[in-house]
């Protein structure tokens, strides 16, 4: 009965002529990185809303959602699983990350990603073992390489940068724009507490470091800065995946 109720509330809120747009704008066409995704429309303040509303659902429950093919679904599922972990205990926490490793494949797209993996698994791992993104960071799936990525922001907060360099190297190979965006931005928001940690890390890896990565990287820096660095050659040449 309650998920009759969740899914009678999110249709509520289906907008057609937005979800058009979303369709293009996450790349769900033939051979985009979002290929297939189904979009109802429903922005993310209604979905913050649905979440909180229905944030006690069961874990079975929320796992039907994860599963499904419509975005919106799998977003509402993750919402309240972040609802769920800032109330839970020790062990609640432990679940709720594991359930959420368990669902990569349906955590698929760079939004689901970036709402979500700092708050589960970056906050999880403050005081724990980080070997896991280790493993996500080599992965051939690409929203695992970006939750690896990103999940460090939740470090990041908490002044520790060490990981989020070490991954940032593993990721200079990467061919994915996707990824690219995503480190640059973790760099960039390393240099918002430390700067001089984040120059060193970039005078370091500016010749290595695919072209996107570096401008998202430096985008906080003075022109004369960016220039300095845009202008350099880079001693790599990639096939960007966008």
């Amino acid at each position: 009965m309650i998920m009759e109720d969740i899914l009678r509330e999110i249709k509520k809120h289906e907008d057609k002529e937005k979800a058009k747009v979303l369709l293009r704008f996450f790349k769900t066409g033939k051979g985009e990185y979002g290929e297939g995704d189904v979009f109802l429309g429903i922005i993310v303040p209604e979905q913050r809303a649905i979440a909180r509303e229905f944030k006690d659902i069961s874990f079975s429950e929320a796992q039907k959602l994860l599963d499904s093919k419509i975005h919106e679904h799998r977003m509402i599922a993750l919402m309240i699983l972040i609802e769920k972990y800032k109330k839970a205990d020790e062990a609640g926490k432990e679940k709720i990350f594991k359930l959420y490793l368990k669902n990569t494949k349906n955590i698929n797209n760079w939004d689901l990603v970036d709402l979500s993996c700092p708050q589960i698994v970056g906050d999880f791992l403050l005081s724990r073992d980080r070997s896991i993104l280790y493993s996500l960071a080599k992965s051939k799936n690409l929203w695992e390489r970006r939750i690896a990525i990103i999940s460090t922001f939740a470090f990041i907060r908490n002044d520790q940068f060490g990981d989020t360099f070490k991954i940032a190297e593993i990721l200079l190979e990467d061919e994915h724009d996707l990824l690219h965006k995503a480190v640059g931005w973790m760099l960039r928001e390393i240099g918002k507490r430390d700067e001089k940690k984040e120059k060193e890390f970039i005078a370091k890896h500016c010749t290595d470091m695919p072209r996107t990565m570096l401008r998202y990287s430096i985008e906080r820096f003075p022109e004369k800065d960016r220039k300095r660095y845009l202008d350099l050659p880079s001693r790599k040449k990639k096939r960007l995946k966008i």
